[in-house]
C-alpha cells in the first residue's frame, strides 16, 4: 500500500475533506489500483493477488443465489464513512440498486457507507491490519449493519468473520468466525451459508 499526503494545511476540517474529495475525484489511478481517503491522506492500494479475486468471485456467486431483486453487489464502489470523513473502496458492497440508479451521473460522489447492507473486505498481506482494525472501527462507526472480513492472514489460520449490530463507539456487538473449510451462515436478507472451503489459496 502506498500513501500520498495531499493535504496538510487546508484550513478547517470541512474544507480539508472537500479538498481531499475533489482531489480523489480527479485522480487518474492506474488500472486495477484503488484510491481511498484515510487519516487525511489519499492512499493508493495496489491490485490484489489472483486468490483475492477468486475469493471475491465465490462470495459474489454465493450472495447472488438468494439476493432480493432490489439489491445489487458492487465492486470498486466508493463509500463515505461520514462520521470519520473516510472514503473506502471495499472489495464488495451490497446496496439497494435504486441508490446507484439515482446517483448523479455527472459526479463521482461516494455513497454513504450506512446505506450498504453488507461490506466485504478480503485481506492482502499489505492491508490485513487495516481491514482488521481501522476499517472494522470505521464501518461500525459509519453504521454498516454487516461487515464480512475474509482474512487469509489471520494468525489462527485463514478465517472468515461476520460482524453485526454496529455501535457508535466503533465496535460491533456480535461476531461469528469460522476457519476456512467451515460454512459461515449469513442472516437475512441473504439467508445463505458461505462455503469457505471453496475459497482458493
Amino acid at each position: 500500500m502506498t500513501a500520498a499526503m495531499v493535504a496538510k494545511d487546508q484550513g478547517s476540517e470541512g474544507r480539508r475533506w472537500e479538498y481531499l474529495l475533489r482531489t480523489w475525484q480527479e485522480l487518474d489511478v492506474p488500472e486495477g489500483w484503488r484510491a481511498e481517503i484515510d487519516e487525511g491522506q489519499i492512499v493508493l492500494v495496489p491490485p490484489p493477488h489472483a486468490h483475492h479475486n477468486g475469493i471475491a468471485a465465490k462470495v459474489r456467486r454465493t450472495l447472488y443465489a438468494s439476493l432480493p431483486e432490489e439489491l445489487e453487489i458492487y465492486q470498486t464502489l466508493g463509500v463515505h464513512v461520514a462520521p470519520l470523513d473516510k472514503l473506502y473502496v471495499p472489495d464488495l458492497v451490497v446496496m439497494p440498486a435504486e441508490l446507484i440508479a439515482s446517483a448523479d451521473p455527472d459526479t463521482s460522489e461516494p455513497l454513504d457507507a450506512s446505506e450498504a447492507l453488507l461490506i466485504v473486505e478480503i485481506t492482502s498481506k499489505g492491508n490485513a491490519r487495516e481491514d482488521r482494525t481501522k476499517k472494522y472501527r470505521a464501518y461500525a462507526r459509519g453504521g454498516v449493519p454487516m461487515y464480512l472480513l475474509i482474512d487469509r492472514f489471520d494468525t489462527r489460520g485463514a478465517m472468515a468473520t461476520l460482524f453485526t449490530e454496529p455501535n457508535e463507539d466503533g465496535t460491533y456487538k456480535h461476531s461469528e468466525s469460522v476457519p476456512f473449510g467451515k460454512p459461515l451462515p449469513l442472516p437475512a436478507p441473504f439467508d445463505v451459508a458461505l462455503l469457505t472451503g471453496d475459497f482458493p489459496g
